[in-house]
């Protein structure tokens, strides 16, 4: 059993409307806090924070937009993502927001802390982990990926796993190559999954206008190029994220296995 809320709080100038997913009883619980794709918070992202609750965690999905969704609206998202992705400092404070959250909730564990994010929320997670947040843990899948500088990434404290398709536009191989040698040299440990096939959100499974899933892999709705739904890759990637948790943070031991 769990239980979910949701939580408003302020950040950069707008009301936000967080999704909290817990387990029930009084912790102490391993924290981790997830960033959604540019689109705004997906039921996909609350869904991960439900089903992290159900293996252990105490988990909040943050929200960036301000409780708006973008779907279908590529233009509009365009206009609100790139100049946040273009301002570190702005990234941050709207990340440190949702962590101030997040660890404001009886029975979270500030001491076992991951993130986990999608798109520009991966790219908000790994700008604080730059900062020198104390994550065990930080899972970007398809972020975009900034500044390849070794000197930027010496205060990461966990390792990193990067998780992207081999024909997405935004997050391509190439750019994951260059990333991770700055980590290397960094001396981050980090890890790379690249799927073949795969595009920019594989894990956004396309639906009809009511909301209801088409049961294809193409979108109906305008998105950005270089987009599409890849279930199999969708499902190694959400593996490959409990397995990175599983060994940092852990889940509490008087769960149930």
């Amino acid at each position: 059993m769990i239980a979910t809320r949701e939580v408003t709080y302020e950040a950069d100038g707008l009301t936000m409307v967080a999704h909290l997913a817990r387990p029930h009883g009084d912790g102490p619980w391993p924290a981790v806090l997830i960033g959604h794709d540019g689109i705004g918070l997906h039921d996909y992202q609350r869904r991960r924070a439900e089903a992290l609750a159900e293996q252990g965690y105490i988990a909040l999905a943050m929200d960036y937009h301000g409780g708006q969704l973008f779907s279908g609206n590529p233009t509009a998202m365009l206009a609100r993502i790139m100049p946040l992705i273009a301002d570190a400092d702005r990234m941050e404070a709207i990340g440190r927001a949702a962590l101030d959250v997040l660890l404001a909730v009886p029975g979270a564990d500030p001491g076992r802390l991951a993130a986990l994010g999608y798109g520009a929320g991966g790219s908000i997670v790994m700008e604080l982990a730059n900062a020198g947040v104390p994550f065990k843990a930080v899972a970007a899948i398809h972020p975009g990926l900034p500044a390849a500088r070794p000197e930027d990434w010496t205060s990461v404290m966990g390792p990193i796993l990067l998780c992207t398709g081999s024909e997405d536009p935004i997050c391509s191989p190439d750019h994951v190559l260059t990333f991770t040698q700055a980590l290397e040299e960094a001396g981050v440990d980090w890890r790379v999954n690249i799927y073949g096939g795969a595009k920019h959100a594989f894990w956004a499974q396309p639906t009809n206008p009511d909301g209801s899933p088409t049961g294809g892999t193409t979108h109906t709705e305008a998105t950005v190029p270089g987009v599409g739904y890849h279930p199999t890759h969708t499902a190694r990637a959400w593996r490959a994220v409990l397995d990175l948790l599983d060994e940092t943070i852990g889940a509490p031991s008087f769960l149930p296995k």
